[in-house]
């Protein structure tokens, strides 16, 4: 196989795996072709895999070559694959740009050692603006916004993973990686249709999870539109002081919890979803039971439950994971508030790729 050609800077060639189907239609349309043909073209890369307009053999030849002088196919493939001891898998992405991003492939193993279900943790951006005091992301700062294609790359890389590995396809998709999926607004939700078409990756909406620091506006944006995954929103405090001393998101009265509490009302309101709040367990910091009672009473903002995270170490955060004594008070008191509680375990910490831990430290 030939390699594929490399984009650079001065490429001014359209990058058609920057474009949903609705922009592809209308970039064909611009070439003098009917829309039929970007759905085509849809098709071809993203059901058929295609590598280069050549493959596209339905389209026409003069067509394939023009194709070939005014856009470009392109695809980013894993670079480095770490594994950890629990069968957790890291990848490594190199961009066009140079940057690097991580991805994550989470087994959930039943008692047997058999993979009964395979999560794609997928980023949406090269590092973080959103500055959280507890995530490694967050000290490489914002670099730059992913494509719908890079971020679809990711999880056609980690499914044919998947498959090799453990002989099963991917079975959902988490928007949990390196960025604030919400500050990428519009490339996440083409990758979103993309991920959910019938041509794409055929994916149930259900199975796709977007995780947000509580960005209001956006989130009241994402009722809107109606993507109908879950949507899930990163915590960690019950109350405005303790938030903003670890989420600098919450110092502003857009995005502070009176923000956030309207705007989660707004969500389930039009959507008739529920939402999952997340919320990370740091050691004499938010973990008493009086925070458990406190986060009891945002739960009754609207229909949610709690997903209880526990402390990845990150190097150079003064942070530390909660007891297991003071866990369970933590999860006790909630229960008996009527809080549905689900933990999430620690995966892949030993190759830094659990939640909080992804870090390029090559870019």
């Amino acid at each position: 196989m030939e390699p594929l050609p490399i984009a650079t800077a001065s490429d001014t060639r359209t990058n058609v795996k920057a474009l949903g189907e609705d922009e592809l239609e209308a970039f064909v349309q611009s070439l003098g072709q009917p829309a039929y043909r970007g759905r085509q073209l849809f098709k071809w890369l993203y059901e058929k895999d295609a590598r280069t307009f050549e493959e596209m053999t339905v389209l026409p030849k003069a067509f394939r070559e023009e194709l070939s002088t005014k856009a470009r196919i392109e695809r980013i493939e894993a670079e480095r694959i770490d594994t950890a001891a629990d069968q957790t898998v890291k990848a490594l992405f190199p961009l066009s740009s140079g940057r690097r991003i991580e991805t994550v492939l989470i087994p959930d193993i039943d008692p047997r050692g058999e993979a009964r279900r395979l999560t794609v943790c997928v980023s949406s951006q090269v590092g973080c603006a959103m500055g959280c005091g507890f995530c490694a992301t967050g000290l490489m700062g914002f670099q730059q916004n992913l494509t719908p294609g890079e971020i679809t790359d990711q999880v056609r890389e980690m499914n044919t993973l998947a498959l090799e590995r453990f002989g099963l396809p991917i079975s959902n998709i988490v928007y949990m990686g390196m960025g604030e999926p919400l500050l990428n607004f519009d490339n996440v939700m083409t990758s979103i249709d993309i991920l959910t078409h019938e041509s794409g990756f055929g994916l149930s909406p259900r199975r796709i999870t977007l995780s947000t620091v509580g960005l209001a506006r956006r989130i009241k944006k994402l009722a809107d539109t109606q993507p109908r995954i879950n949507l899930a929103v990163s915590l960690h405090a019950p109350t405005d002081a303790q938030r903003s001393a670890i989420m600098p998101v919450n110092q502003s009265t857009s995005t502070d919890l009176t923000a956030l509490r309207e705007a989660i009302t707004y969500y389930t309101e039009a959507t008739g979803r529920g939402v999952t709040y997340e919320y990370c367990l740091f050691d004499g910091v938010n973990d008493s039971v009086t925070d458990a009672h406190k986060l009891a009473d945002v739960v009754r903002w609207a229909p949610s439950k709690v997903n209880i995270i526990m402390y990845n170490p990150v190097k150079g955060l003064d942070f530390a994971r909660t007891p297991d004594d003071q866990l369970h008070r933590f999860i006790e008191t909630l229960v008996k508030r009527g809080v549905t509680v689900t933990v999430r375990q620690s995966r892949g910490d030993d190759i830094d790729a659990a939640c909080g831990q992804l870090a390029v430290q090559e870019a």
